[in-house]
């Protein structure tokens, strides 16, 4: 591993035939949160799961912010480029392919960031209430998009406190922009998790399992 290494859990998947997932937690998670989520999601994937290494009033984060839904953008490019190398690194540790992401909150926000930034680090992302991590994005070249058609799930919640409907909406289309396949579904939700989430993010990444298989 680099020195960028991040305190992280893996567990080895259990069936070969499921995609490797990256969990990305929220503010004041850790290693541990989302490890359930995944399992949910993916039975039989492997898991890799980082805690982020920014500390917010105690709280891990994977960047920092100025105040609630402002985001130090420098620190965001940062951390993402970091969190990239982490992934390069564990896949080459642990055998793995580019995971598919999966992030909750601020851990979805660095999985877009990381996108943007590394389209090459994952094979897709499911982000759960995620919002744009960077007001001016990598341009993208129009004839060759830098996501080519990866799969994306965006999550978003209808009265969602922390993330505006229009700033969901505006990151669904800069990540189509960038040539990613986008499926926006908005949900009679707050910024918390639902059942309909898990069951959405499952029966997605089977139908995307599906299409590459």
């Amino acid at each position: 591993m680099t020195e960028s290494k991040f305190i992280h859990r893996f567990e080895p998947a259990t069936s070969a035939g499921s995609p490797p997932l990256l969990l990305l937690h929220g503010t004041g998670g850790d290693e541990n949160d989302l490890l359930g989520l995944g399992k949910m999601i993916s039975p039989g994937s492997a898991l890799l799961s980082p805690r982020g290494r920014v500390l917010e009033h105690g709280m891990p984060r994977f960047f920092r912010r100025l105040a609630e839904g402002v985001f130090d953008e420098d620190d965001v490019r940062r951390r993402a480029l970091e969190l990239g190398d982490f992934v390069t690194d564990a896949r080459q540790q642990y055998g793995i392919a580019a995971p598919v992401a999966v992030g909750f909150s601020n851990g979805a926000n660095i999985a877009a960031a990381l996108l943007l930034l590394k389209p090459d680090v994952l094979a897709g992302a499911i982000l759960l209430r995620a919002m744009v991590p960077l007001s001016d994005p990598p341009k993208t070249d129009l004839l060759k998009p830098e996501l080519g058609g990866k799969p994306i799930l965006l999550l978003s919640g209808q009265s969602d406190p922390i993330v505006p409907a229009t700033n969901s909406a505006k990151l669904a289309a800069l990540l189509s922009e960038a040539g990613a396949r986008v499926d926006h579904k908005v949900l009679p939700a707050g910024h918390q998790l639902s059942q309909a989430d898990v069951t959405l993010a499952r029966n997605w990444i089977r139908s995307v399992d599906a299409k590459a298989a």
